[in-house]
């Protein structure tokens, strides 16, 4: 199950700090192994918004493999993008974004 805790004037807002991001994390052959998701976890839980590359090699179609990743980290997908996804996790002990 997809959490969607975000509201479009929340989304739009995420979207636009994600332009400026460098993917952190990429999927490659593997698909989403127990490794990208625990680095995915570290990423996120420090800065809450991360963005995502999905290579060409990747199993399966990029939405549903970041769909995927989404459940396991726990996080909100707020964009696909082609290859790249945006995904959103609020850290309650220290906020870095502080959304609208």
């Amino acid at each position: 199950m997809i959490r969607n805790t975000l509201n479009s004037k929340q989304k739009s807002f995420l979207r636009s700090m994600g332009v400026a991001l460098e993917p952190v994390v990429n999927i490659g052959q593997e698909g989403v192994t127990p490794t990208v998701v625990e680095s995915a976890k570290e990423v996120i839980k420090k800065r809450e918004l991360i963005k995502v590359r999905v290579q060409k090699n990747a199993p399966g179609e990029p939405k549903d493999v970041l769909n995927m990743l989404t459940e396991r980290v726990d996080a909100d997908l707020v964009q696909v993008i082609g290859r790249n996804g945006l995904l959103f996790k609020r850290n309650f002990d220290k906020p870095r974004v502080e959304l609208p």
